[in-house]
């Protein structure tokens, strides 16, 4: 590595780390206005005030985003089977809590456009990831994939907020569902950034972003029209989905979990061991919000 090179790298190091305390500096402020303004009324977890879900959301996701990403950080390669039983439950819970949750919203708001509104958010979601990797080919400053982590979770909390500004009886299972998923990313995004030569702190940024941004947004007030709210509720439904497959684990070759695995040359056998893993993963995960939904319904 040139001398040039491996101070860019420090620099960038530098400026990922001191980017993740800022971000933690930031929900730490953002936070603290809101215990304020609701410690009259109790934080318990199960409150029914809104920001007092939403700081629990946020900060579970930034709990569980920032310290899979400490260890993933300091392990030498990504483990497949952790990623696969990582991503399963992640999105088996995920997918269960929107149709569970957001599908019958929408579709109580107004049947026709809330099914607009689906087909909106998965056609966006899907849009989005696959327009996103032309951020690949740009010259943009910081890391590709710590930038694209950061507009997914402003993305997410700015969609969890908005929902629950609008609807505050939805229980504290839907939005935890929600950032489940941030677990295994950190861990998979800082396992790369780290080896690239990265700091796993600048993680911090994107798992502080959910919180931050789903407080700001849940002050922002829909319309009554049912067909707006249809439209929103429907998107909110139709993105949700869209990550949540795209966090199924696919056990195929050129795929992450292959790109994980420990061995070479041919790995179809392993894979289809694998393969039994996230069928059991997904399931779980989506059973595992059923068996919540008992308790609290």
């Amino acid at each position: 590595m040139s001398t040039q090179t491996a101070e860019t790298a420090r620099d960038g190091d530098t400026a990922g780390a001191v980017g993740g305390v800022v971000a933690t500096v930031a929900l730490v402020g953002v936070s603290a206005v809101a215990v304020y303004l609701e410690a009259g009324d109790g934080l318990a977890p199960f409150a029914g005030d809104t920001p007092v879900k939403l700081l629990w959301i946020g900060w579970i996701a930034f709990v569980s985003m920032g310290l899979s990403a400490w260890i993933g950080g300091r392990v030498s390669r990504e483990r497949a089977r952790t990623l696969v039983w990582g991503y399963g439950l992640a999105s088996g819970a995920m997918v269960t809590s929107a149709s569970v949750f957001l599908l019958p919203q929408a579709i109580a708001q107004s049947k026709s456009f809330g099914g607009f509104g689906i087909a909106l958010g998965l056609l966006v979601g899907y849009s989005a990831h696959a327009l996103g990797h032309r951020l690949s080919h740009a010259d943009l400053p910081g890391d590709r994939a710590i930038l694209e982590l950061s507009a997914h979770a402003t993305t997410a909390g700015l969609i969890v907020g908005v929902i629950y500004g609008n609807v505050p009886d939805l229980g504290l299972l839907l939005g935890v569902s929600i950032v489940s998923h941030k677990g295994p990313a950190g861990y998979a995004a800082a396992n790369r950034y780290v080896a690239r030569g990265g700091d796993w702190r600048a993680v911090l940024i994107p798992a502080a972003g959910v919180g931050v941004a789903s407080l700001a947004a849940s002050y922002l007030a829909l319309p009554t029209d049912a067909a707006v709210r249809g439209i929103v509720f429907g998107f909110a439904a139709g993105v949700f989905v869209h990550v949540a497959t795209d966090f199924l684990p696919r056990c195929e070759l050129g795929s992450e979990i292959h790109e994980a695995l420990s061995v070479e040359g041919d790995a179809h056998e392993l894979l289809d061991r694998l393969r039994v893993h996230a069928v059991a993963s997904t399931s779980l995960g989506a059973f595992a919000v059923f068996l919540a939904w008992l308790v609290v319904a």
